[in-house]
């Protein structure tokens, strides 16, 4: 290829990523809003993973069975508040639009304790064919 060939090709592309970088700031162009980060500890170190994504409606003074999870669970709360008591730790109280993680292997039990229906999506990563919780004795 010739040198000046290659210059224009070269200055051609730069234009073309400068445009398209420049384009994700543009009116029209969705970004992510991050949520939650946070490092978390007792993933699943299969080669494969299923990954589930659920959703529950807790109407006033619901709660989930006493129960502990084997891998971190992820609950997002889309409407109302979810509020979670980790055995030996003061309940925590996530509102719409706020996540949490539910540490694996911890006693634990949620609850609506609010005047109104409280919505959630839960994300679960676990090993294959492992069941959701694991129910406990209160």
């Amino acid at each position: 290829m010739r040198p000046h060939l290659v210059l224009s090709t070269a200055i051609v592309l730069g234009w073309t990523a400068a445009a398209v970088a420049q384009s994700h700031d543009t009116h029209g162009v969705t970004k992510p809003n991050l949520v939650l980060q946070q490092v978390v500890e007792g993933l699943p170190k299969d080669e494969r993973q299923s990954v589930r994504v659920m959703t529950a409606s807790f109407k006033p003074g619901d709660k989930t069975v006493y129960h502990t999870h084997r891998y971190p669970v992820t609950v997002y709360v889309l409407e109302g508040a979810f509020t979670l008591e980790l055995a030996g730790k003061p309940p925590l109280t996530v509102k719409a639009g706020e996540a949490l993680v539910e540490p694996p292997s911890v006693p634990m039990t949620g609850y609506n304790r609010t005047s109104g229906e409280t919505k959630v999506v839960i994300f679960y990563v676990s090993a294959v064919d492992t069941p959701f919780l694991d129910p406990l004795a209160p």
